[in-house]
């Protein structure tokens, strides 16, 4: 192993060395390795529904920006973001544009499943969050990138239903193929301050299919946004 190694170990919460990696520095410190990935172990102890849990976090903004980034530039099939206004990714993730064009020309099914900024739904949760940076705006950014994405084939936009928009502003589901990040928000908090759990699809009926069914519920009723 390499000292550039053992810097992305340290700088990288959920990054687990291969086991002869982990044991081999565990006996060059003289500790077990246990103590210096308990994750690894957890995830092996994992069973049921739970281990379809990779990590959770009590804020979406604690959930570090090279996860998002990691798990768009994986996804293959789908990359499907149902949050109410997704203005957060175009600040967190460089380029997001290029690499929504680059995701749909190999292939990849790219949607975006948002609020309708003129909503009444809309209207109201800006009344409770009271932030300058109003809910409608967000959306309209979202709206903006999306529209010098420009027509691509494989990439869609959908405004919610206005009877399931009280579902979907209380609950963001973001897919990347087979895993999801899943943010319930709370009361008046605004979405980086709300829950997040990270998700890996394990079999039918877990949290995974059941959370991205939801969305896939949201976007059949929903209407073009493009």
């Amino acid at each position: 192993m390499t000292g550039k190694t053992v810097e992305r170990w340290l700088s990288d919460d959920d990054l687990i060395p291969h086991a002869r990696n982990r044991e081999d520095a565990a006996q060059a410190l003289g500790v077990d390795a246990t103590m210096l990935w308990p994750k690894a172990v957890r995830d092996v102890l994992k069973t049921g529904s739970d281990r379809e849990i990779v990590r959770s976090y009590p804020y979406r903004s604690a959930c570090p920006s090279s996860v998002w980034g990691e798990l768009i530039t994986s996804a293959k099939s789908e990359l499907f973001f149902a949050g109410y206004t997704n203005y957060f990714l175009w600040l967190e993730q460089p380029n997001l544009v290029e690499t929504l064009r680059r995701k749909a020309a190999a292939g990849c099914r790219v949607r975006f499943l948002m609020g309708d900024p003129a909503g009444e739904v809309t209207r109201q949760r800006e009344a409770i969050e009271d932030v300058a940076l109003t809910v409608s705006t967000r959306i309209r950014i979202t709206l903006e990138h999306l529209h010098r994405l420009g027509p691509v084939e494989g990439v869609e936009a959908r405004f919610t239903a206005p009877e399931d928009a009280m579902n979907h502003v209380s609950l963001s589901v973001f897919r990347f193929d087979h895993s999801a990040l899943v943010t319930p928000h709370l009361a008046r908090l605004v979405g980086h301050d709300s829950p997040l759990m990270h998700l890996r699809g394990a079999g039918e009926g877990g949290m995974w299919s059941r959370f991205t069914d939801h969305a896939e519920e949201l976007w059949e009723r929903a209407t073009p946004a493009l």
